[in-house]
């Protein structure tokens, strides 16, 4: 069986034609933070850096197409929408070098939360719950995120390779929507703001403005209550290699994942099933490990559906062969 599907994944086929939807999209996206960086190259500190990634990201695509074109098959049309996959987590951290000169916006995000809750649950539930039994399923929760992509993306792969691109293209169109709204809504999460103000004011509902204060202090402060196992471990490491103080509103950690679970109910109800857990455990580790305040984990999963229709219903309108037979 495994041989049959090895067969079947380097069998030559007809090359695909010019560029992939998931790589237009992201060209798009490329372009268009180009322009930004050239309209403020005076304000943008890294502005001639950025310029040279986006071009090397440019030329990856373009070497990943001419390979494809060598030896077309299913695995060369993988390699190139992973390599799109792969750079979702260098576009995260990017959004950070936009926003960063904006006024934080957390003051108000921080007091939405206490008029609403009358508390800051992403302050308080550490507090209350340090179990390791507790703390450590939610990290694994938290970390799960990128293996869920991986494991809808391989399922659609292998098992219905027919709606691959679209899940590619509706998942990086997603995302790209997503940093567009963090570049435009700095709002650093409560894992930054909170040592910036100290916890007295937290516990008594004062929540200060910090202006600018970001742009020249990017560093995570980790105050953590819970106890620490090894999930927490890789939870910190990565959020020592690529997180910033951006990023925080709406939650792309639950609007991504809430897009990946109604893409796992399309195709396979035990998928789902399987990822369920994971899901509901992810949701609310963000505001377990101060990662996002509770309503932006609301605004995530509302978002999701509509960004989720959204980008499905502009593939079948550009993309799709035979839009009848597309998976909506």
């Amino acid at each position: 069986m495994v041989v049959d599907v090895l067969k079947d994944i380097f069998k030559k086929a007809e090359a695909e034609k010019g560029f992939l939807p998931v790589e237009k999209i992201a060209l798009w996206y490329n372009a268009l933070t180009t322009v930004v960086i050239l309209i403020c190259h005076q304000t943008i500190v890294r502005s001639s850096e950025m310029i040279w990634e986006r071009f090397l990201i440019f030329m990856g695509i373009l070497v990943l197409m001419g390979i494809h074109r060598l030896y077309p098959c299913k695995f060369t049309v993988f390699t190139r929408v992973i390599y799109q996959m792969a750079l979702l987590s260098y576009w995260y951290p990017d959004t950070f070098e936009f926003n960063r000169y904006l006024p934080n916006l957390d003051h108000l995000f921080a007091s939405a939360e206490q008029w609403i809750f009358g508390t800051q649950p992403a302050f308080w539930l550490g507090r209350y719950f340090p179990q390791l039994w507790i703390s450590e399923p939610l990290n694994l929760g938290y970390v799960s995120y990128f293996p869920m992509i991986a494991v809808v993306g391989v399922w659609y792969f292998l098992y219905r390779y027919e709606w691959f691109q679209k899940w590619a293209f509706v998942l990086a169109g997603s995302f790209f929507l997503y940093y567009i709204i963090f570049i435009m809504i700095p709002v650093a999460g409560p894992q930054f703001y909170f040592p910036v103000i100290g916890e007295e004011n937290v516990i008594h509902g004062i929540f200060p403005s910090l202006g600018d204060y970001f742009n020249t202090h990017s560093e995570l402060v980790i105050e953590t209550d819970y106890e620490q196992g090894f999930f927490y471990s890789l939870v910190e490491s990565s959020h020592e290699v690529g997180e910033r103080p951006t990023a925080a509103f709406p939650s792309s950690h639950v609007g991504i994942s809430t897009i990946l679970m109604c893409m796992a109910y399309r195709v396979s109800k035990r998928l789902f099933g399987f990822l369920l857990p994971f899901y509901l455990l992810m949701c609310v580790a963000t505001v377990y490990i101060q990662a996002h305040y509770v309503i932006d984990a609301i605004a995530g999963f509302i978002t999701a559906f509509f960004i989720y229709s959204l980008f499905s219903w502009i593939y079948r309108c550009l993309y799709a062969k035979n839009p009848a037979s597309q998976i909506s």
